[in-house]
């Protein structure tokens, strides 16, 4: 973690110190530029050897929809899981709304990523992402995303008898 003029910035130790997203499925490679509470700017970088490629296709590779739907919320929760008090804490979606797949990412691209939180309450997580491949829409979409063990603080609890 190093903290810039931009903002914080994560390598991949960094970022598995905050969220618990592991090979193979952690699609984030570098935050670069995060302003807690606010915004998250991340990049995945798409090789030929993922491991998804040869099934998804061998005639023509392409990335999986739901592999850009994680690396655009692999890098919206960096934007909480970075404050100390969340770091490591376990999420889990609650809506996906509005996601466009604007176009193919094949091998060799970069995925820019660009995140930003609107609100987090009580454990909820509600915010946007958008990703580009060389300044051109590849995908974008609305997550709200739940932090369970922050969410159960705020679990009503039936009344305890004496």
């Amino acid at each position: 973690m190093n903290d810039t003029d931009a903002g914080l910035s994560f390598d991949i130790p960094g970022i598995q110190k905050c969220q618990q997203n592991r090979y193979p499925l952690l699609f984030v490679d570098r935050i670069t530029d995060l302003i807690p509470g606010k915004r998250a700017r991340g990049i995945k970088t798409f090789t030929y050897n993922e491991w998804f490629f040869p099934a998804h296709f061998a005639d023509e590779p392409t990335v999986p929809g739901f592999i850009m739907v994680e690396c655009l919320v692999q890098t919206f929760i960096m934007i909480f899981l970075s404050r100390p008090e969340y770091q490591g804490m376990k999420t889990a979606f609650s809506n996906i709304s509005d996601f466009q797949f604007k176009r193919k990412i094949v091998p060799g691209e970069s995925l820019d990523i660009l995140a930003i939180l609107d609100s987090f309450n009580r454990g909820v997580a509600k915010g946007r992402a958008t990703g580009h491949v060389a300044g051109e829409l590849a995908c974008a979409g609305e997550f709200v995303i739940a932090v369970p063990d922050v969410l159960k603080q705020f679990t009503p609890r039936p009344p305890t008898s004496s």
